[in-house]
């Protein structure tokens, strides 16, 4: 239960601010630093790779 409960915010905080979501999951690694570059590329590819990488 803990562990759905965190996915979803998680997945709640990609979709508003994709690299925040990452950082959450995964600190300061490879997959936010992709995440942040996509954002600023477009928002949606930023969205997209979040979600994918915290549903993984």
């Amino acid at each position: 239960m803990a562990d759905s409960t965190a996915t979803c915010i998680d997945i709640i905080l990609a979709i508003i601010l994709p690299p925040l979501g990452v950082f959450f999951k995964f600190g300061c690694g490879i997959e936010f630093w992709i995440c942040l570059l996509l954002t600023f590329f477009g928002y949606l590819p930023g969205i997209i790779y979040a979600v994918w990488v915290i549903t993984k």
